[in-house]
């Protein structure tokens, strides 16, 4: 990869052994053997506000240290448990706190977990609508896991599955590739050029 990209996962749930963290770790990995900077962001180590919704120039130290630490990354990793058939209020919050600043334009990979067969969907399906809503890209590889508890050893946190350890790993590569992309120098340049080249005559009718 040409251009180092800052990549940070986000991981949507508090639980002590937390399956959701264990897959991210992995995603995570996938990106570093890309040759991505990441960073796995526990939320558990940020003492966060409920969002009401209010514009405040009295931004909370954590809400803005959680911002600025999603702001310099170039791509992101949504990771969350399914509860209910939608994603992990926690990380609902998480977002909520923040906005176009922290996600406008950038990579996003989604990935979800499931204690029962449906495998995360539609909590997946609602993050990609946070993306959509955001100005985001939502890269085209997500991982979704169902039975999670039968997936990863809960004290080592190793996966068992080598098919789901290859989906995880592809997922922080396709984020870190695209975002390399995306940030690289030659294709802002060629995007500058592109535009403002001139109209093709040979499209005019004669």
């Amino acid at each position: 990869m040409n251009d180092k990209v800052k990549i940070v996962g986000i991981c949507g749930s508090l639980r002590e052994g937390s399956y959701t963290r264990m897959a991210l770790a992995i995603a995570l990995r996938g990106a570093g053997e890309h040759g991505a900077e990441t960073q796995l962001i526990d939320l558990r180590d940020y003492q966060l506000v409920f969002c009401d919704g209010g514009d405040s120039d009295d931004v909370p130290r954590e809400v803005s240290r959680l911002c600025n630490e999603v702001k310099r990354a170039q791509g992101i990793i949504l990771a969350t448990p399914e509860y209910h058939g939608g994603y992990s209020g926690v990380l609902k919050n998480a977002l909520d706190l923040m906005g176009f600043d922290e996600f406008e334009g950038k990579m996003i990979g989604l990935l979800g977990v499931s204690g029962g067969g449906m495998g995360g969907g539609g909590a997946l399906a609602g993050l990609r609508n946070v993306g959509r809503a955001l100005h985001a890209w939502v890269v085209p590889e997500q991982v979704a896991i169902a039975n999670v508890d039968a997936v990863f050893d809960e004290a080592t946190g190793a996966c068992r599955d080598s098919d789901v350890e290859q989906r995880l790993k592809s997922l922080g590569q396709q984020v870190a590739k695209f975002s390399s992309l995306h940030n690289s120098e030659h294709a802002r340049e060629f995007l500058r050029l592109w535009e403002g080249a001139p109209a093709n005559p040979g499209g005019e009718d004669r």
